[in-house]
């Protein structure tokens, strides 16, 4: 997650230069983009089990005259 922290902090610090343009060198924008990926599929791959539903079973014994 550094290199969103660093974004953040980098727009937050254009912000208050009153910038209107931001420029990450390549490899930090490789680093965004790959932690940007990740959160992305971790995200949908917990919102696919979330909508995955169990199969629920129900057992009943009986001992009869036991």
């Amino acid at each position: 997650m550094i290199h969103i922290k660093r974004f953040v902090d980098k727009i937050t610090l254009i912000e208050g230069k009153q910038g209107r343009d931001v420029v990450i060198p390549i490899g930090e924008a490789r680093g965004l983009r790959d932690e940007l990926t990740k959160l992305l599929v971790d995200n949908y791959e917990l919102l696919e089990n979330k909508n995955k539903v169990e199969p629920v079973f129900q057992v009943e014994m009986n001992g009869g005259r036991f």
